[in-house]
């Protein structure tokens, strides 16, 4: 069995410790992941400092380790997705096109053009905003995309001249440690370095003396926790928190239509998608013919191992998310809502539960009100739009929302009155690297991508050079 290794001011790394790595789609342990130390901690910290030191003093050389990096990442797509599939689930074409993805953001970031911010050049002065890195970024990554949303802090944090110790979920460490292998080939040593470990580790990575900036990506509980223990240095922060994303059908969609791109949009990596539609408004003269189209999509789709060709979605990921989606399932229907497709788990190993759509769940249910992060999508019916509207809005998460319409005049005047980070019309989580993705309420705090990414990576200075 191959030794995955931490990667610590440019070394590869292992420990006496280690933790086991789960395949949901067997439930049973397949490989073991090394347990960082604190002082595994502080010497990737002390690593990542001394680096900084060189590494924020040239950017062309920069722009070019990030080429080299994409490049390299490109080279190594199907080795890296095939870890990936075995330990988060999904479909392995869906693992490759993530591993591609870090590539693009790489490149993205290596190919920004950062302009000059001059606000004053005449006889009296010369006045420049300067943007300078911040320091040592703490990188804290979920398990759904470990290896896209790891290279969202990853690459305008480097672009920037910062340097970074990564942490990814313990659910999925294989693939990320992989992945910082492939980049430290072509980075300078120090500056990208990987530790591994539970939740303590991401706790003594807030809490360290280093960084200077935390990039947060996971659940709101865990999120507020992170602002906390930042807050002690005033460490920046950027968060984003997950959603409970709603989908407004409006009276002149194609039920058809709208049902199967409404399914893609709910059940894309098996419904655990921060950004995925998490709850469907439907007129109720259309309710009936949507659910029917998204119970044709349910009926239809596979389910099974990632590493199967005909599969499209596989397991949730761990234990936990298994239960938490059992649960609020179980809990909707005993209050109620009935099961127009699945409603239990598939009857096999691993965590595979049935595609899920449930119809006449109330406001107050779990399924409704809560983000359910899973493969279960609950169906609601509305008499009138302004109700449906302030019904979703009526929660604290705010990260993205869609309507669908066939008049999009309309549907774009209905999404400007939604409370949501992106709002999509006719499509949904259509994110680019170039686009600015955050929340707001409890979904998050700042911004991810495009210039404003590489903006949140960097202190502000004024330069002023008076000439008389």
């Amino acid at each position: 069995m191959t030794e995955h290794l931490m990667t610590i001011d440019g070394e590869r790394r292992s420990s006496s410790d280690r933790f086991d790595v789960i395949n949901p789609a067997t439930g049973e342990a397949f490989a073991t992941a090394p347990e960082a130390t604190a002082a595994d901690l502080d010497d990737a910290m002390a690593g990542a400092q001394r680096a900084f030191r060189t590494w924020k003093l040239d950017d062309d050389a920069r722009r070019e380790s990030l080429r080299q990096a994409a490049a390299a990442i490109n080279e190594a797509v199907p080795q890296i997705a095939t870890l990936l599939t075995q330990e988060q689930g999904k479909p392995l074409n869906e693992a490759m096109f993530e591993v591609m993805g870090v590539g693009m953001w790489l490149q993205y970031y290596a190919d920004l053009q950062v302009e000059r911010e001059i606000l004053q050049d005449d006889d009296a002065a010369f006045v420049e905003v300067v943007r300078r890195p911040i320091g040592v970024v703490a990188a804290i990554a979920p398990w759904n995309f470990p290896l896209l949303l790891s290279s969202w802090k990853i690459a305008p944090a480097l672009r920037a001249g910062n340097t970074v110790v990564l942490k990814p979920s313990p659910y999925t460490p294989l693939s990320s440690l992989a992945m910082v292998d492939v980049l430290n080939r072509v980075l300078p040593p120090g500056v990208l370095n990987v530790v591994t470990g539970g939740d303590a580790l991401g706790a003594a990575m807030t809490a360290h003396p280093t960084p200077r900036k935390v990039s947060f990506t996971g659940s709101v509980s865990a999120g507020k926790k992170v602002a906390i223990a930042s807050a002690a240095d005033l460490k920046r922060v950027t968060l984003e928190l997950g959603g409970n994303d709603p989908a407004i059908v409006l009276d002149d969609a194609d039920p058809t239509v709208v049902g199967k791109a409404l399914f893609a949009a709910a059940f894309q990596n098996n419904g655990q998608t921060c950004i995925a539609v998490k709850r469907v408004y439907v007129p109720e003269s259309l309710h009936d013919a949507v659910v029917d189209a998204l119970v044709a999509e349910a009926e239809s789709v596979v389910v099974g191992d990632g590493m199967d060709e005909a599969t499209k979605l596989g397991p949730l990921n761990n234990r936990p998310q298994f239960d938490r989606v059992s649960d609020l399932v179980a809990g909707a229907l005993s209050s109620g809502a009935r099961a127009a497709a699945g409603g239990t788990a598939l009857d096999r190993p691993g965590y595979f539960f049935a595609p899920t759509i449930l119809t006449g769940a109330g406001e107050s249910s779990g399924i409704v009100a809560e983000e359910q992060f899973g493969p279960a999508l609950p169906v609601i019916a509305y008499r009138d739009l302004d109700d449906a509207i302030e019904r979703a809005n009526a929660t604290t998460y705010a990260l993205g929302a869609s309507v669908w319409a066939t008049d999009t005049e309309r549907g774009e005047g209905v999404a400007r009155q939604l409370e949501a980070g992106s709002a999509w019309v006719n499509t949904h989580a259509a994110l680019a690297p170039n686009l600015p993705f955050g929340g707001l309420k409890w979904s998050g705090v700042g911004v991810e991508n495009g210039t404003w990414g590489y903006k949140s990576f960097t202190d502000l200075q004024v330069v002023n050079r008076r000439k008389k």
